[in-house]
């Protein structure tokens, strides 16, 4: 399951988000510091494609994938140094896949802003380097144990120093892990430490209803001209948590209608997950039966016995073959029995690379 966990400033609107997202109701409050407790909520990835499957096939049961989402406190200068009970906050997103980092981009009186104005390039460096300052306390505290185990002798221990020798160097320079031109070998001698900075980010810019439908205003313009600037090749998601609270509370038949009237093609969720999705390269196929239609989340380049194992890992260690036929042909072709008759059901080995919408029956025996 994809986890992203929530971070930004005291209200930008990450709890406001967080309850739109999941329906959960944490706690939305005009003041800093309301969320003590992070707030997991778990979201259904949408996906039309799943819908289709179920009206084809009418299984007893339909699971599409998952999101799981971490909401913590808002994030203060100094939070990396306990202000605000930061470093409470932060160890629960060290297990996320990625950060969505939300920024505020809209002007609002009867909205308090912890730093006095409205300025998401500023809002977004304060983040950005509490992070950073996180991260680097942590990699000094490893560094300092990995140089006494690497002075008697200890081959891994010499490694890994070499590894946090160069992530300090690039934290004490004010840069963040993933852009810090570090080796795959190198990230992988961190990768233990669930480093803040080395996860890959995108940007939830909370904005008004009118530069949602436009996709431009001033405050969105600059942060995506400062993101681009600094070279950070991350994507940047408009939304309004004014209107995902109003759609959350909408019955699913009417949401369409209310973005419809709004001049909006699909909700921050949706964009949001795709964007998600796209950040870490990932990829759905499905099973389709009588008993269940299912969406299961996997990479992108994943072979067939790979995305086997996230049924089950049985399903990879006997794996004989894939029965595969591509979404739109499922559907063309009524389902398995029309997809064999037309001969577009394949039978695919262990060096197969599973595409996005494939439709999948793996044989295996162990």
């Amino acid at each position: 399951m994809l986890k992203l966990g929530i971070v930004g400033l005291p209200n930008v609107g990450k709890s406001t988000l967080f309850n739109a997202l999941t329906a959960a109701k944490a706690e939305a409050a005009n003041y800093p510091f309301c969320t003590i407790e992070p707030n997991v909520g778990i979201v259904n990835v949408p996906d039309p494609r799943l819908d289709r499957l179920t009206d084809l096939v009418k299984p007893k049961a339909t699971v599409p994938a998952a999101v799981q989402f971490v909401d913590i406190a808002g994030l203060v200068e100094g939070a990396s140094k306990g202000e605000g009970r930061g470093n409470d906050f932060l160890t629960h997103i060290r297990e996320t896949d990625a950060i969505v980092h939300v920024v505020r981009c809209f002007e609002d009186p009867d909205v308090l802003h912890v730093m006095g104005s409205v300025d998401p390039v500023r809002d977004r460096d304060v983040i950005d380097l509490e992070l950073v300052l996180a991260d680097l306390a942590q990699v000094e505290k490893r560094l300092d144990k990995a140089r006494r185990t690497a002075k008697t002798g200890n081959k891994e221990a010499q490694l890994e120093v070499e590894a946090l020798e160069q992530a300090n160097s690039a934290l004490g320079e004010g840069k963040p892990i993933r852009s810090a031109g570090l080796s795959a070998d190198t990230l992988a001698q961190l990768a233990p430490l669930s480093l803040l900075t080395a996860k890959p980010v995108l940007y939830a810019a909370n904005v008004t209803d009118a530069e949602l439908a436009n996709d431009h205003g001033m405050h969105l313009d600059r942060l995506r001209a400062a993101i681009t600037t600094m070279g950070e090749h991350a994507e940047v998601v408009p939304f309004s948590a004014r209107i995902e609270a109003e759609l959350a509370e909408l019955a699913p038949a009417d949401r369409a209608e209310f973005l419809q009237s709004l001049g909006l093609e699909s909700a921050g969720l949706d964009r949001l997950i795709r964007a998600g999705y796209h950040l870490l390269g990932l990829r759905t196929y499905f099973t389709a039966g009588e008993k269940e239609v299912r969406a299961w989340t996997i990479h992108a380049g994943d072979t067939a016995p790979k995305a086997a194992a996230v049924i089950h890992t049985d399903f990879e260690r006997g794996f004989i073959r894939a029965e595969t036929v591509g979404f739109d042909d499922f559907v063309s072709f009524a389902g398995w029995k029309g997809a064999k008759e037309k001969g577009v059901v394949r039978s695919e080995g262990k060096e197969y690379l599973v595409q996005d919408g494939d439709v999948l029956l793996f044989r295996f025996n162990v």
